[in-house]
C-alpha cells in the first residue's frame, strides 16, 4: 500500500481528494500547511504528495523548497487555483514534478498520481537500490553480493525507513510511533532489540551502517 500526504487548508476539498484515493487503495495522510506536512513526515513514510499553494504558515512552493533542500526525493504533485505560466515555472524551478489548476478533475488527478508513482520506479519496484544492495519493500526480502535476506516485517520496515532517509535522525519514539503503532506491548527497548539484529545480520556490508545517536536515536548512512 502507497501513502499519500495531502497538504490542502481547505478541508473539504481534502476530504473529497482522499475519498477518491482511499477507493484506489491509497492510504492517505492529511496536513493543513506545510509546517503540518513536515511534521508528518518526520514519523511517517511517504511516497507522494499533494500540495495546494496558497497556505497558511508554509505554503507549498516552501514546502517543496525545503523537501528538496533536505534531499527527500518523493513526488510531489501541486495544485492550485493559479494558472499562469509564472506560477507554473515557480513550481517546477522549486521542484515540483507536476501541476493541476483548481477545480480538480479527480479522475485525472488520480491518473497523474499513478503516473508519478511509476515514474518514480516507486508502483512497480517498490525498491531501494544502491551499490550492491537492493531492498523490496513488497517481499520483505534483502539482497546484497548475491545473499538474499527474508526479514520479519518489523525488522524490514525498520530498516527502509532508516534507510529511505539517509542521515536523519530518527527517535525512538518516531520509529516505534510508525512501525509498532499502538501496539500495546511494544516499548522503545523493542527499537533497541531490532537494531541490534539488523546489525547482527548487516554489519558486514560496506555500503551502510546504522548509527546509534546518543540520547535521541538512530540514523542510517550509505556508503555506496
Amino acid at each position: 500500500m502507497f501513502h499519500i500526504l495531502i497538504v490542502e487548508d481547505d478541508k473539504n476539498l481534502r476530504r473529497l481528494m482522499a475519498t477518491y484515493l482511499e477507493r484506489e487503495g491509497y492510504e492517505v495522510y492529511h496536513a493543513g500547511d506545510g509546517e503540518q506536512a513536515m511534521e508528518i513526515l518526520d514519523t511517517q513514510h511517504i511516497d507522494l504528495i499533494i500540495s495546494d499553494i496558497m497556505m497558511p504558515n508554509m505554503d507549498g512552493y516552501q514546502l517543496t523548497e525545503e523537501l528538496r533542500r533536505a534531499e527527500y526525493t518523493l513526488p510531489i504533485l501541486m495544485v492550485t487555483a493559479k494558472e499562469t505560466f509564472e506560477d507554473k515555472k515557480k513550481g517546477f524551478l522549486v521542484g515540483t514534478d507536476d501541476y493541476m489548476v483548481k477545480p480538480l478533475d479527480m479522475e485525472e488527478m488520480l491518473l497523474r498520481v499513478s503516473a508519478l508513482l511509476r515514474r518514480a520506479n516507486i508502483a512497480n519496484e517498490h525498491k531501494l537500490e544502491f551499490g550492491d544492495v537492493s531492498l523490496d519493500y513488497d517481499s520483505l526480502t534483502v539482497t546484497a553480493h548475491g545473499q538474499t535476506y527474508e526479514l520479519p516485517k518489523k525488522e524490514f520496515y525498520l530498516l527502509f525507513k532508516l534507510l529511505s532517509y539517509p542521515k536523519k535522525i530518527f527517535t525512538r519514539q518516531q520509529l516505534m510511533d510508525e512501525i509498532w503503532g499502538m501496539e500495546a506491548e511494544a516499548d522503545e527497548r523493542t527499537v533497541d532489540v531490532h537494531i541490534k539484529r539488523l546489525r547482527e545480520k548487516f554489519d558486514d556490508l560496506p555500503e551502510f551502517k546504522i548509527v546509534t545517536i546518543r540520547g535521541l536515536g538512530y540514523k542510517a548512512e550509505k556508503n555506496a
